[in-house]
């Protein structure tokens, strides 16, 4: 491969860029899916690099996460695909499940409007069985892990024999986690021929050398991110499940001090159906988004201006370029994939020299986009608490209190009601303040002026470790032949023993980006690491899941099978929770599973590779 390489530098506009989409000469198709998206100008990384993956030439991308690269790789992919092509024509590798899944989607979302388009991410942690029918079916664009990608190149289940695009995503991250070896080995395995486009966010002399070798004389854009939000602007986070998002705004709600408000949702249903559940519950809310008409739209965000509407609910599209003095706060019911449109969507508040607050809906699988938003604009987000029942019983008795305040302010109608109250005790023979509570009952209604406490959640069962008791307080326990074992798993934890170590050059982020990405873990899953010769010593937590367990199973590091087990202290059998098959059994290996069937896979050397 040619190692010269043709330099673009471009500078992120403040402003979006003068050129549309259809500059590019994108499809129809193509474009016709950016209108329904809301898309009208492309940003510095997709117009410099979408007309050069469309000319055919390889690329070299230097973005920060949150620039618009997916869209950047995926347009010139989609608007050149051969439908009639059953065999996978393009191939993302990505370094984790969630980016994986984030790409599938982008692609599905711009293939709209073309019939028969089959898109199928390929990760750790899902069942063969699903990835093996769509791929027997036919499938025109993959887009997985490397370590999944491995498994099925060597089972002879993933054809790329005729690959025409190929793509690495966030690559110095798939370096970081330890894929290095399986990114080579899938490159070493596709056709010479294929179009290849390489993004990260920086240049590590191992990236250089895979593009100086695997990519043909290369065009590389670097775009100087200056992607930033305003100071004025409190950026907060909430981590909250789906189903619970409603009422969590509700609470928020409840307990903000807010004036006006935006809330911004992912489509155009769910701003009619946020809208909707607001309004049901006492707020003044309206919906905007491409289905409203523009006379309509208009009187909404007058309405907003002159306080006879106090929530917004829009799409990214209907609230471009929205200005209203009034909107204090920013709510991202659905968090936004890529900064750009989270800049976008915050800096509705806070303008001016005014303070605002942005507050971000992040459900536990999207934690990761919490932190490409941190990169992307160098500001850190707070996260916050779920207000509580007592915090919003505390507010609302606080608001019951200003409307008695205001009502005795009103002393012409107070004087009137005073006889009437008066003559009720005296005909009736119950105390005034009897009858002032059974007033507020009539003015509150059905509602529930307080809410009741949340739920305890259930005692969790306290459990014996395995040698309780054995321990001693200096932090080890001592052997039979006086060695020093490791300090007790901290409580809650045990501790899992992996077949890899210092000879297979394994680090602790190798581990903590591995077992998260197959297993679905958080960093907080994760205790103290020992890294040995042979093996390391990871804590995770002992409630661990069957199907956690499973998954966790299968994984690799620097392309070997963890062989992930128990530790006892001990040399011993793979963790395995098939039957014992007694004392008297002589084989005592673990049941054969799918999918580590075969031999874990001997490291390949460059030399393997050149021949």
């Amino acid at each position: 491969m040619s190692t010269d390489q043709t330099r673009i530098d471009v500078e992120a506009p403040s402003e979006p860029a003068p050129m549309t989409f259809a500059d590019l000469a994108l499809g129809d198709a193509v474009l016709k899916a950016l209108r329904d998206v809301g898309y009208e100008t492309p940003s510095a990384i997709q117009a410099a690099t979408i007309p050069t993956l469309l000319a055919g030439r390889d690329v070299v991308g230097l973005a920060q996460t949150g620039t618009g690269k997916t869209a950047a790789f995926a347009l010139p992919i989609i608007d050149r695909l051969d439908l009639s092509q059953k065999s996978p024509q393009a191939l993302v590798l990505a370094p984790t499940r969630e980016l994986a899944l984030q790409v599938c989607e982008a692609f599905e979302k711009y293939a709209s409007h073309l019939k028969g388009v089959h898109v199928l991410p390929v990760y750790g942690g899902q069942g063969y069985g699903v990835q093996l029918s769509a791929l027997r079916r036919g499938v025109h664009i993959v887009v997985g892990t490397p370590g999944r990608i491995i498994d099925h190149l060597d089972k002879g289940t993933l054809d790329l024999s005729e690959l025409k695009y190929l793509v690495l995503d966030e690559a110095d991250e798939m370096l970081k986690m330890g894929f290095a070896e399986d990114v080579e080995t899938i490159l070493a395995e596709t056709p010479d021929t294929k179009q290849v486009a390489l993004f990260s966010a920086t240049m590590p002399a191992t990236i250089r050398r895979m593009s100086q070798q695997y990519l043909n004389d290369p065009e590389e854009i670097t775009v100087k991110a200056t992607t930033k939000t305003s100071a004025n602007i409190a950026q907060r986070y909430l981590v909250v499940p789906w189903q619970q998002k409603m009422d969590a705004l509700t609470r928020i709600l409840e307990v903000e001090n807010f004036d006006g408000m935006i809330v911004f949702g992912r489509t155009k249903n769910i701003t009619e159906e946020i809208a909707e559940k607001l309004r049901a519950r006492g707020y003044s809310a309206a919906a905007i988004n491409g289905d409203i008409a523009q006379p309509q739209r208009e009187k909404t965000v007058n309405q907003l201006k002159s306080g006879k509407l106090d929530i917004l609910v829009a799409t990214d599209v209907a609230a471009r370029g929205l200005d209203v003095d009034r909107i204090s706060h920013v709510v991202n019911y659905d968090i936004p994939t890529d900064a750009e449109s989270y800049v976008h969507r915050i800096g509705r508040t806070g303008r001016a020299g005014r303070t605002g607050d942005a507050i971000s809906f992040v459900t536990p699988r999207e934690r990761g986009l919490v932190r490409m938003i941190e990169r992307a604009t160098r500001h850190e987000l707070t996260e916050m608490p779920l207000p509580s029942v007592d915090e919003v019983n505390v507010t609302r008795l606080a608001r019951f209190d200003d409307r008695i305040t205001a009502a005795l302010a009103e002393a012409e109608r107070i004087e009137g009601f005073r006889d009437i109250v008066a003559h009720y005790v005296r005909n009736h023979d119950v105390p005034e303040v009897d009858v002032a509570a059974a007033l507020a009952v009539v003015a509150q209604g059905d509602e529930r002026l307080l809410l009741e406490p949340d739920p305890e959640p259930p005692a969790r069962p306290e459990r014996r470790e395995r040698g309780a008791g054995r321990f001693e307080r200096d932090g080890g326990e001592r052997g039979d032949r006086g060695e020093r074992r490791p300090r007790p798993p901290r409580e809650g934890f045990a501790t899992y023993r992996i077949a890899v170590g210092r000879r297979q050059r394994v680090e602790p982020r190798q581990i903590v980006g591995a077992l998260a990405n197959e297993g679905g873990l958080r960093r907080d899953d994760f205790g103290a690491i020992q890294i040995r010769p042979d093996f390391s010593l990871v804590e995770l937590p002992a409630d661990l899941s069957p199907e956690t367990l499973d998954r966790l199973s299968g994984t690799r590091i620097s392309g070997q099978l963890i062989q992930l087990r128990l530790d006892t202290g001990a040399p011993g059998r793979r963790f395995d929770r098939s039957p014992d098959r007694g004392p008297g059994s002589k084989d005592r290996r673990p049941s054969r599973r799918f999918d580590d069937d075969r031999p874990a896979r001997k490291p390949r050397h460059r030399s393997d590779r050149e021949d």
